[in-house]
């Protein structure tokens, strides 16, 4: 059968050369979508670092001068003690299992500070600074890189230990795991201070969008720092058992005038962070979402071009169907012999799609993840998958034209030939 393929092909080479060229162009084509796809999906899919589930933002606000109930602070300290017994009722409430204060840390914040960590010669990229309080990699279940559990990063913070991710040093080739529990590192612009290296986490996530090898980052206890890294504009992050949690908010503002006010602070304001995490990542969707849509339309069109030219050399075979049919070949081997050549000749050109797919990725003309565009494995699963779905359209474009085909009598076919 494929010799007979062969000597076909072979015999019909100048219009089958056309059509190779088109399947070869296809090929490449539908190659640079599925990378695309690929990397976009791989990296949507990846470990984030934290949990954002059942976890609400807190906002704290100060009685102004006219309300009756005010009184002055005279001292950070005070201030400081006001808002940490806020914490306190906050964590014997129902159904809370921790509750943080943090500074410019949360997930899905546009807003952060930044500091490069050295140790000896090792500097890192700027990586973001998260200044919070131990219960802070409890509220959002951050991971050890070597299995630590929140709760053992957390012991780690209440030492005056900082946590630092897997990545930090990456981009030297150093594995930073080497120096955990070592001493000698240098914080926030300090190279007097030196400070421990408590645990590795894994690498969290700016958003899910962003590859987490990139998003460089720390985290340091801001009860060491003084009474004033505790204030208003603390971020106060909670995290609620999922039996728990069903109207909370409305329970929570129920309860903030009579239970959760303390001096001259009241909460003011709660969100859920899937709100949080859907308004700061609408950007990030909307790009997505016209990617996919643009990059639909376009295999729409190969589908379509696909189809209509399979479609109009099936038809252009009825004659040559009909005497298949005439010499006691069956409707399965005719439909089996014109599948056959067109996925021979997807087949054939494949190499050489292959070739252009991997010089096209040396010129890093594709899409970049994991710092390169050439990844061996990526290249060959992307170029399977556009082998996949061209030959299901080569399939579509000859299955239904044969079959209407195969219906016709010999005789009639012949006739009209």
């Amino acid at each position: 059968m494929q010799k007979k393929l062969f000597t076909q092909i072979k015999n019909e080479w100048r219009s089958n050369l056309w059509l190779a060229l088109e399947l070869l162009v296809v090929s490449v084509v539908m190659w640079y979508i599925t990378d695309l796809l690929y990397c976009r999906i791989a990296t949507y899919l990846e470990p984030r670092g934290f949990d954002t589930s059942h976890c609400y933002l807190l906002t704290m606000r100060p009685l102004t001068e006219d309300s009756p109930d005010y009184r002055p602070y005279a001292t950070d300290e005070e201030v400081r003690e006001d808002i940490l017994e806020l914490v306190e009722r906050l964590r014997r409430r129902p159904g809370v299992e921790a509750v943080s204060l943090s500074q410019n840390s949360y997930p899905y914040n546009g807003s952060n500070g930044s500091d490069r960590i050295s140790y000896d010669t090792l500097v890192s990229p700027d990586a973001i600074r998260r200044l919070v309080t131990p219960d802070f990699v409890r509220v959002f279940r951050y991971q050890g890189a070597r299995g630590e559990t929140p709760e053992q990063l957390a012991e780690a913070l209440e030492r005056g230990e900082f946590l630092a991710s897997e990545n930090l040093y990456l981009n030297q080739g150093f594995d930073v795991k080497q120096l955990t529990g070592k001493d000698g590192f240098h914080l926030f612009g300090d190279t007097v201070m030196s400070f421990r290296l408590g645990a590795v986490l894994q690498d969290v996530r700016y958003c899910d969008y962003e590859e987490g090898r990139f998003c460089y980052s720390f985290a340091y206890n801001l009860e060491r720092l003084g009474a004033r890294y505790i204030n208003m504009s603390s971020e106060l992050c909670v995290r609620v058992t999922p039996q728990e949690d069903h109207d909370f908010i409305a329970r929570l503002k129920a309860d903030s005038e009579s239970q959760l006010r303390v001096g001259n602070i009241y909460l003011s304001g709660v969100r859920s962070f899937a709100d949080i995490r859907r308004s700061f990542q609408q950007g990030y969707s909307n790009q997505l979402r016209n990617y996919v849509v643009g990059m639909g339309f376009l295999m729409l069109n190969i589908f379509l071009g696909l189809l209509g030219t399979f479609w109009f050399r099936t038809q252009q075979r009825r004659g040559e169907i009909a005497l298949h049919k005439v010499h006691g070949a069956t409707s399965r081997a005719v439909f089996g012999r014109l599948l056959g050549e067109g996925l021979l000749l997807l087949l054939m050109v494949t190499p050489f799609a292959l070739a252009v797919d991997y010089f096209l990725a040396s010129a890093e003309l594709n899409a970049w993840r994991g710092g390169t565009t050439l990844e061996p494995g990526r290249l060959l699963a992307c170029a399977a998958a556009s082998f996949v779905l061209i030959a299901l359209m080569i399939a579509i474009g000859i299955c239904i034209p044969a079959r209407k085909a195969m219906r016709v009598q010999p005789a009639e076919a012949l006739h009209d030939e």
